[in-house]
């Protein structure tokens, strides 16, 4: 029996593939009967409209499309857009995918996480890079003897690719995870209006963020009301007011958690976890470190891993 165009355009729900499509007013894809996987789309540059599960809406660059499996899909170029220009991948989510995508929900099984910022948008891409490489994965063995030029791999990379070994799924599988958890964690929530009712100064949340995620980093008051721009004079004054605490006694405190996490958990030196979390030097570690849990970071340790009589 003949297959239809349609039908050819429709992946087996198995398959995972991911491809890479620049196109321009007049591409469109429609399926009546959905598709049996799920098909996920970062927009880099144009517009693409998307109507799914009842509902109709515009893609554009930085934004990410989620569609779920088994309902009528039509999706094209936007009208007014020159082109779209975006990544895409059919593959089946790991569970833990769909907590992460619910509030982005506009209707059942249909997801936009809109306005992802850079570096994120970077980050995206790097990945969206690596499964279209990681699709073609092969032993190193095999790899050796068909080795080819970088200008034949770049070219590859934007063509459609099937994972087909088992090593090669689970990688393309691993990037879409980190796509959907980049876009998700980094973009606006559709739940802005609930933050919004959160006690506390924005800038002030991320900035205590900032602190939390590299504790080590070289932060100063006048670094860190950069990040939130303000001036460092009225950075500190609602950062204290906020927290009951100037900033870099925050700093301070996020560095001695982190380093007690590292001399729980590594067998670096005392002089290798001040380094790590950001103090100038052993001595002025273990007297804030002493200040804060009365005791050495040695004693720390040894404590921890004292075996239980």
């Amino acid at each position: 029996m003949p297959v239809t165009a349609e039908e050819m355009s429709v992946p087996a729900a198995e398959l995972t593939i991911v491809g890479h499509f620049d196109n321009r007013p007049g591409y469109a894809t429609r399926r009546v009967s959905g598709s049996p996987s799920w098909l996920l789309m970062w927009t880099q540059d144009g517009a693409g409209l998307v109507e799914q599960a009842g509902v109709s809406f515009t893609a554009g660059p930085g934004d990410l499309v989620v569609l779920g499996a088994d309902a009528a899909q039509h999706y094209r170029v936007a009208p007014g857009a020159e082109r779209w220009r975006f990544w895409w991948a059919h593959f089946q989510p790991r569970p833990a995918w769909l907590g992460w995508l619910a509030e982005h929900a506009r209707a059942p099984g249909c997801h936009l996480v809109e306005g992802v910022p850079e570096p994120a948008r970077a980050q995206i891409d790097e990945a969206f890079g690596r499964a279209a490489r990681n699709a073609r994965w092969l032993p190193p063995a095999v790899r050796s003897l068909g080795a080819q030029a970088p200008a034949a791999l770049l070219a590859r990379e934007y063509a459609p690719a099937v994972a087909v070994s088992g090593p090669a799924r689970e990688l393309v599988l691993n990037a879409v995870e980190e796509v959907i958890v980049l876009a998700t964690a980094a973009a606006r929530p559709v739940g802005d209006a609930r933050r919004a009712e959160e006690p506390g100064d924005a800038r002030v949340h991320r900035a205590l963020a900032l602190i939390a995620a590299e504790p080590g980093a070289p932060h100063s008051v006048a670094s860190l009301a950069r990040a939130v721009a303000l001036s460092p004079s009225r950075f500190a004054h609602l950062f204290t007011t906020e927290t009951g605490h100037p900033p870099m006694r925050a700093v301070r405190r996020a560095r001695i958690r982190h380093a007690a996490r590292l001399l729980e958990v590594t067998d670096m030196d005392v002089g290798q976890v001040a380094a790590a979390s950001g103090f100038v030097s052993p001595f002025h570690f273990s007297r804030a470190f002493s200040h804060e849990y009365g005791m050495p970071p040695r004693d720390f340790r040894s404590r921890l891993r004292r075996p239980n009589v």
